[in-house]
């Protein structure tokens, strides 16, 4: 697969490019992202799905845009999909041909079941694994489902029902009614749902949506993908969307004006899909069809899944800003050794174990941007770049621990901002705050390998080496730990 990779997404409301690097086999950052709002699909739902040549126009225009654009990112592949707009126009062709002829660019059209089954492996890949699962895609034409389960994407089907779709053929018209049995009658189609545990939203209107109820609720973590929350939050919000009677109360409610046009439709969508299926538990996707078009180009040799236990944000991370590999190894064996000595007497529970051993492995990685202020880019990079696979409260106790490591424990000002996504038993913080800075100071001296061992008993790490350790012993002696029973104690 080429290095740098562009995906352009012609859908019937926007068109949006992506341009990813690889960094190593698997992993990829986002370079850089371009969304213009063409509206292809204007006025064609009351013309028989015709495609109108303003609206081709304004679409070639920003391919064309846009193309210049991935030049400038030296970029060696591109990939363009184009989705319901086109999928149902009758006179698609001249609109192929226009840009295939004058851009030297290939769209590729795919159907409704392949648009769902790549925005739900982008969920399964890049999303906390989730069990018995519903994604849901409402775009600007149609609506998209797929079943996921772990890893697993199955019964991917797709829904005439869309934004704009809906928004010409029956809310410019005041037909509310109407439009509420069109979608239920759609619904219909929809397979058997018991069982289902939680939704996965997909696409702008659900995003818009989400971001609207982060907003509102005063949530610590600017981050929009795998924000999750109860569905009776957000069908509580919903209504409210759709009661909102201007642009006014919409504002009011975190609607952004660029969706003002067409965010009721999508909520009638999104709201007669949860009056249908019962689920509780609501889930955030900042990814779709872009990034599953990358990951099924990306691993295409491994049945469009990750390796098992593979996590490609620790992997971009850890190409892109640890220059010393083998200290980061190092540091991560040692954390996890001193849990596994440890975790019992400071009654922490194993769970934890992987969240100290990532933050001591991505530890390192502030360096990099500035040495005397590596914790803090540390603690930034790992709450911007910890991305894919991980829950908000994974992310916050990774980028915390490495914030706090060496100096102190986390303060209590910190705490109680993030009080909603850090362990509730401060105890917890302050004792893997403590581990992971026990385990830089026993590797002041950077050894190549560890030249040391250890053993617990009753409160007491006894550390034994052929050598003094004298940085490591003057290191551990500065380090604030709550417990005043425990010691460490060196024998040399």
């Amino acid at each position: 697969m080429a290095k740098r990779v562009a995906i352009i997404d012609i859908g019937s409301n926007s068109i949006r490019m992506v341009v990813y690097e690889k960094t190593s086999r698997y992993a990829f950052h986002l370079l850089h992202e371009e969304k213009s709002k063409v509206r292809i699909s204007q006025d064609a739902y009351m013309h028989n799905g015709e495609l109108q040549e303003v609206p081709m126009q304004r679409t070639f225009d920003a391919l064309h845009d846009f193309l210049e654009i991935s030049h400038s990112f030296h970029v060696r592949k591109i990939l363009c999909v184009a989705t319901s707009a086109l999928r149902d126009a009758p006179n698609r062709q001249e609109f192929l041909l226009r840009v295939k002829n004058r851009l030297k660019l290939n769209i590729k059209i795919i159907s409704g079941e392949k648009e769902a089954y790549f925005g739900a492996i982008a969920c399964a890949n890049l999303l906390p694994k989730q069990k018995n699962a519903l994604s849901i895609d409402i775009g600007g034409g149609s609506t998209e489902f797929a079943f996921i389960n772990e890893a697993n994407v199955t019964n991917t089907m797709s829904l005439k029902l869309g934004t704009v779709r809906l928004k010409e053929l029956f809310f410019d018209k005041n037909d509310i009614d109407g439009a509420t049995a069109y979608i239920d009658k759609e619904l219909e189609k929809l397979p058997d749902t018991i069982g289902l545990a939680s939704l996965i939203g997909i696409g702008g209107t659900f995003r818009a949506i989400s971001s609207a109820i982060l907003k509102e609720s005063l949530y610590p973590l600017n981050k929009i993908h795998a924000f999750q929350y109860s569905a009776t939050i957000l069908k509580e919000y919903l209504k409210n969307i759709l009661k909102a009677k201007d642009e006014k109360e919409l504002t009011a409610l975190f609607i952004k004006s660029n969706r003002f046009d067409v965010i009721k439709p999508g909520t009638l969508i999104l709201q007669r899909v949860l009056k249908k299926i019962d689920i509780s538990h609501i889930i955030t996707s900042g990814v779709g069809v872009r990034e599953g078009v990358y990951l099924a180009d990306l691993l295409r040799s491994a049945k469009h899944k990750f390796p098992q236990n593979y996590n490609t944000s620790v992997r971009y991370i850890l190409d892109s800003y640890v220059q010393d590999k083998a200290f980061s190894n190092n540091l991560a064996s040692l954390a996890k050794k001193i849990f596994d000595l440890s975790a019992e007497y400071f009654s922490i529970d194993k769970e934890y174990k992987q969240a100290l051993s990532i933050a001591a492995k991505l530890y390192p990685a502030g360096s990099s941007v500035h040495f005397y202020s590596q914790n803090k880019h540390t603690y930034y990079i790992i709450q911007s770049a910890l991305e894919y696979g991980f829950k908000h409260h994974d992310i916050m106790l990774i980028s915390t621990l490495t914030k706090y490591a060496r100096n102190r424990l986390p303060s209590d000002a910190h705490m109680q901002l993030y009080a909603k996504l850090l362990p509730e038993n401060v105890h917890i913080v302050h004792s893997l705050s403590y581990m992971l800075s026990l385990s830089i100071a026993l590797l002041s001296h950077r050894p190549r390998n560890i030249d040391f061992t250890m053993s617990f008993e009753k409160g007491e790490l006894r550390v034994s080496s052929k050598t003094k350790l004298s940085i490591a012993q003057s290191a551990v002696a500065k380090l604030e730990c709550r417990d005043k029973h425990f010691n460490v104690l060196f024998d040399d």
